[in-house]
């Protein structure tokens, strides 16, 4: 039987094919396979849509976005690979600057994926040069821009990395995740952890950017608090687990 191309399972294996096309032209790691389809599990978990405080995450997100002085849209191999368009209409609408800020860093990857993005529609791309480095990390990850994530205040970080949002934390900045895992390192520690498919998620946030006042945007994020919206997005997910034993079934 085949499947809708509106349902979420086709887009699913849509995405799983992208992501294994893009592992052979070299812009996503091997690993990243492992990291997504990590990710998609709680997606089946969550019914594969946006729950309600998926949705209050992402209106917090585009408030702090809004209100940023220097912010910053992060952007690794699978994050460019999943959705390299909608990463861009963000950063433009928001204003941001976007930066590549990978891993499995070589000069020949970061050519590609900064590259990729500018073909895709990107203005400019920071992470060509990087001039700083983020304090206590001891990857390549460290490698940043002065003007992009090093000075930035607001920084949006798609797909998980807990390491690098602990360290950006402790630099003072405002980490805005999105990781489909409420439980993982980076939604623990970011500042907004926004547990939702990283498409959804980006038209969420741009739709509340394009549509939010500064003024809206305070009261936002003053009546936002991180830890009880994780704890409504795990309480979705086990309601939604319990539902398969509704009903005597």
């Amino acid at each position: 039987m085949s499947i809708p191309e509106d349902h979420p399972r086709y887009r699913s294996l849509m995405t799983r094919e992208r992501l294994a096309e893009m592992v052979g032209k070299g812009l996503v790691n091997p690993t990243g396979l492992i990291s997504h389809g990590r990710g998609e599990a709680f997606d089946y978990l969550m019914g594969e849509r946006t729950l309600g405080a998926s949705l209050r995450a992402e209106r917090a997100a585009a408030a702090y976005l809004i209100r940023a002085r220097n912010p910053v849209v992060c952007v690794n191999g699978n994050a460019a690979a999943l959705d390299a368009k909608r990463l861009i209409e963000l950063a433009r609408v928001i204003p941001a600057k976007l930066e590549v800020n990978i891993f499995h860093r070589t000069e020949e990857r970061m050519e590609m994926l900064i590259s990729y993005l500018e073909s895709e529609g990107a203005d400019e791309v920071l992470g060509r040069d990087p001039d700083s480095r983020i304090p206590g990390l001891s990857s390549d990850r460290a490698l940043c821009t002065k003007e992009g994530i090093f000075d930035s205040d607001v920084i949006l970080v798609p797909i998980e990395d807990g390491d690098r949002a602990e360290a950006l934390v402790g630099m003072g900045k405002v980490v805005i995740s999105i990781d489909l895992n409420p439980l993982s390192r980076t939604s623990r520690t970011a500042t907004v952890s926004i547990s939702d498919e990283m498409s959804r998620a980006l038209d969420n946030i741009t739709s509340f950017v394009r549509g939010m006042s500064r003024g809206d945007a305070v009261s936002e994020v003053e009546g936002f608090s991180n830890a009880e919206n994780r704890r409504a997005t795990v309480e979705s997910i086990c309601a939604n687990l319990m539902r398969e034993f509704e009903g005597g079934h």
